[in-house]
């Protein structure tokens, strides 16, 4: 496997690649269809343009952008301001009000200082069809997002994996390296969050971690 030093050169590798060129066929085809998707063709590959590759300190894994108006801009459970809170994020607030002293409910739903601090915030699929869940599913994004975690994998600086229900945590398993850490649980959605997610303090190990490590711990605080 080819390890990258950056996330262009790794796009841009994908992009030659069988499985890319017929996932891109299929998502322009879906864009010119008169369907509406989500998020905005710009949009689309912001995690890794807010967070470098070789500045990935923290992942959390996602499943496909949010499928209403004006929700998905390219950050895994993230909104715009001006844009109605979703309820997983909403419960992530409400975990991270206990687990992080200080912490202060934000009245918007935009991640993006976590994404500059060296939190990826991936979805497992990149694209969707407007009020369909899971519509691009199988595409091809599968394939990408799995291989932009092998070369996470890669990476000499320890990460630290956040897995957020049975999809993030099946994504995960190409994560082996041991020098890296993965915190596993329940889903924050509103079917899941009292299974476990409340109470598992993944804002705050994560930073212990960090500290741990010599590096920065993430200021959750948006």
């Amino acid at each position: 496997m080819t390890v990258h030093l950056n996330w262009n050169t790794f796009i841009e590798a994908e992009s030659r690649l069988g499985y890319y060129q017929k996932l891109q066929e299929f998502v322009q085809d879906e864009r010119n269809s008169d369907k509406a998707i989500f998020p905005p063709r710009e949009e689309v590959f912001t995690a890794f343009e807010r967070t470098p590759l070789d500045k990935v300190r923290v992942v959390i894994i996602g499943q496909d952008p949010y499928h209403g108006p004006s929700q998905a801009h390219g950050l895994c459970f993230s909104v715009k301001h001006g844009v109605k809170i979703p309820p997983s994020l909403v419960n992530m607030y409400k975990e991270l009000v206990t687990d992080i002293p200080g912490f202060k409910t934000p009245d918007h739903g935009h991640l993006s200082s976590w994404a500059d601090q060296g939190v990826l915030m991936l979805n497992t699929v990149l694209t969707v069809e407007q009020g369909k869940a899971h519509s691009h599913a199988k595409s091809g994004w599968e394939t990408f997002t799995t291989n932009a975690l092998k070369q996470l994998n890669e990476q000499e600086a320890p990460i630290v994996f956040i897995l957020w229900g049975a999809h993030a945590i099946k994504k995960g398993k190409v994560i082996t390296s041991l020098h890296h850490h993965i915190l596993s649980g329940p889903h924050p959605s509103p079917l899941s969050a009292y299974r476990g997610f409340f109470g598992c303090e993944h804002f705050s190990k994560t930073n212990a971690l960090l500290t741990s490590l010599g590096t920065k711990p993430i200021d959750w605080q948006v």
